[in-house]
């Protein structure tokens, strides 16, 4: 048991989907695993064990923003002995051929800061993806007929962002999308030799202003979801 999650010795298995929101965290759990225990409702933060295909999992909320996640994944990792963490969440598009409800599996994460940054003072530190999940995750997202998306994303540390300039920098660096985790898990898994990988669904677009409505966003996040599994155990 550690300060921010309340579960026991053994309570936490080797690989641990991540979303944001707890309340993701309680349906991906529900609708993909079998002999499903809560383990962690400290704050709200709700945490889920069970199984897929008869290999162990936790699904564990992490909170938005790296601050937040960076709480959760040290100590998954350093408590709980984490191996594979990945990173199932909602993202913004940023190029023209990324589409609303498309995957982006994310190659590298690109940041202003994070909460790493006071280690690396003025080196520059390059965030990437455990290469493995990586291709398991592209060849999953393949097999399944997904649109899948490869590449750069950007690791926000606001939402409500007041940075035309900067958006537009991005665009034109070839970023496929915009969220607020990816590069602090990265960064830590790197620290800690920890495999990690972002599996993000497209669920508004900065170009375009396009948005998957709440009702079919379920649906959409579901593949999403059976990717991240798949990869985990290829």
């Amino acid at each position: 048991m550690t300060i921010h999650i309340g579960a026991k010795s053994g309570d936490i298995a080797p690989t641990v989907l991540m979303p944001g929101d707890p309340y993701r965290a309680k349906w991906a759990a529900e609708t993909f695993l079998t002999d499903v225990r809560l383990v962690n409702e400290v704050r709200g933060m709700l945490g889920f064990t069970g199984t897929w295909q008869g290999h162990p999992v936790t699904i564990q909320g992490s909170g938005m923003g790296m601050p937040s996640l960076s709480i959760y994944a040290n100590e998954l990792i350093k408590d709980y002995d984490a191996q594979t963490l990945i990173r199932i969440g909602s993202c913004g598009g940023m190029q023209e051929q990324v589409g609303i409800r498309d995957v982006i599996l994310a190659m590298t994460a690109s940041t202003m800061s994070t909460p790493s940054r006071g280690i690396f003072k003025e080196f520059q530190f390059a965030p990437c993806a455990d290469y493995g999940l990586l291709a398991a995750a592209h060849q999953a997202a393949m097999a399944k007929g997904t649109t899948t998306h490869v590449g750069g994303i950007y690791s926000s540390d606001v939402f409500y962002d007041e940075r035309p300039d900067l958006n537009e920098q991005m665009v034109r660096h070839g970023i496929l999308g915009v969220e607020m985790e990816a590069a602090e898990l990265y960064t830590l898994a790197s620290r800690y030799g920890r495999r990690a990988l972002a599996v993000l669904t497209v669920s508004d677009h900065l170009l375009t202003h396009e948005a998957l409505p709440a009702e079919d966003r379920e649906r959409s996040f579901g593949d999403m979801v059976e990717i991240a599994l798949t990869a985990a155990f290829a």
